[in-house]
């Protein structure tokens, strides 16, 4: 079997109908495809398996998790090649699909392809080419098929902790001391991830107008950076709340060591079980896209009823962009098994829409989109800069999960696919007054 890479290459751009964009090497050392690099490593026939039981980017991502291939060369560049056989084929997005066929239509597909000869000859070929076997089970890293309603309380903090509770020190090892799991903003070309992540926090902060004295809840609060910014310099009091445990136990830590645990509060709390309001802000960062469309109008009042009348919301959220038919959208199979479970993006339109239902005024949208597309990157960075510790306190696969996440992340961010965008929202008084300065420039200074 000299030749599987011819072999594999012929198999892969008859399924696609058209030309694969990457070199192939094969476990036997065989080569084909476009000269040079990034190239697509299979190093295990399993991998092959794993396509054949479970055919498009589920199989390609048990292989990618399991270490049955690998890219060798630029990540980025390989990736952007891939996601071209999605879009540059009209597809509006790759997680977009049409409703999935019935057993008795899937049949009937099939047994059209197999009175076509060439493609019976292919599929033997493929058959041949995998070896002997029972499908691959799937990584350990992947969640299993979930059952239910979604986006109950305790589905939506068994889906937080499958992606948060997976070791402080692995996200210690990708964030970097700033422990900001969302997009920083980048002032500079020179500006580093540590000072863009402070000047995010300030951002929000300086938007949503914190005064000293004033109470501010953070809703999904991560590791606890930005109720201590908001504490540290703008004195106010802080309540942060998160499903996480681990979060939470570590937020607390930095909160103490900070000396201000009679100024800020950390709970393990679903926002839709916050009775003590009214609060005077509300930031809500990275947090909003575990809420799901169902739900989001429910999110939204609740927020809405936390503030006291003329109180701000700063909503920061990545959007997907918006379909011909939204009946079509699916969620991206690997996000929902490997990443954020049940985790749903909606367009900014559809955000403030909600947003505004709920009772909110709209007052200022900003795209943060090619900030996040840096921040990724630097992730990426940290990551394989301690991949060794990342590997050691997590596992392999689940540190290749995160590596492909990232960088997959940060191409549909710079192709402009998905974005993320800072919605700031008053909960207006009843005599129109909301207590916003008369200026964009006034209210950001």
């Amino acid at each position: 079997m000299a030749d599987a890479a011819h072999r594999i290459l012929d198999l892969a751009e008859h399924a696609l109908s058209t030309s694969f964009p990457l070199r192939v090497r094969a476990w036997d050392g065989s080569e084909a495809g476009p000269s040079g690099p990034p190239v697509l490593v299979i190093r295990r026939r399993r991998a092959l398996r794993r396509l054949l039981w479970r055919p498009g980017e589920l199989g390609l991502v048990r292989a990618w998790v399991a270490g049955d291939l690998d890219i060798e060369g630029d990540l980025y560049t390989a990736l952007d090649h891939l996601s071209g056989l999605f879009w540059d084929r009209g597809e509006r997005d790759p997680s977009a699909t049409a409703v999935p066929a019935t057993t008795a239509e899937t049949l009937r597909r099939a047994r059209g392809i197999l009175r076509d000869p060439a493609t019976y000859r292919l599929i033997r070929s493929a058959l041949t080419l995998a070896g002997p076997g029972l499908p691959p089970s799937p990584p350990p890293e992947e969640v299993r098929r979930r059952s239910g309603i979604a986006h109950t309380k305790r589905r939506d903090k068994d889906a937080i902790a499958h992606h948060y509770d997976v070791g402080n020190d692995f996200y210690e090892t990708v964030l970097g001391p700033s422990m900001v799991y969302s997009c920083a903003v980048f002032p500079e070309p020179d500006t580093t991830l540590e000072q863009a992540q402070y000047a995010k926090l300030d951002l929000v902060c300086r938007k949503l107008q914190l005064r000293e004295g004033q109470r501010l809840l953070d809703v999904g609060c991560g590791w606890g950076s930005m109720v201590l910014h908001a504490v540290k310099h703008y004195g106010v009091r802080a309540t942060g709340i998160t499903l996480s445990t681990e979060q939470a136990a570590y937020a607390r830590k930095r909160v103490a060591e900070a000396g201000l645990t009679d100024r800020i509060e950390i709970r393990v709390q679903d926002y839709r079980d916050v009775a003590d309001g009214p609060y005077d802000a509300i930031s809500s960062i990275g947090m909003a896209e575990h809420v799901g469309s169902e739900r989001y109008l429910e999110y939204a009042r609740t927020l809405y009823g936390l503030l006291r009348p003329g109180g701000r919301l700063l909503n920061h959220q990545i959007a997907r962009r918006p379909l011909a038919d939204e009946e079509t959208y699916r969620i991206d199979e690997f996000i929902d098994r490997y990443v954020f479970p049940d985790g749903e993006l909606a367009p900014v339109g559809s955000t403030v829409s909600w947003l505004e239902q709920a009772g909110f005024e709209a007052r200022d949208m900003e795209a943060l989109r090619e900030h996040y597309a840096r921040t990724l990157r630097a992730w990426v960075r940290n990551l394989e800069a301690g991949w060794d510790k990342a590997v050691a306190v997590t596992s392999p696969g689940r540190a290749r999960v995160w590596r492909l996440y990232m960088a997959a992340s940060a191409v549909s961010f710079e192709r402009n696919r998905i974005g993320v965008n800072q919605v700031l929202a008053v909960r207006t008084a009843a005599d129109g007054l909301s207590d916003l300065p008369p200026t964009r420039t006034a209210w950001l200074s």
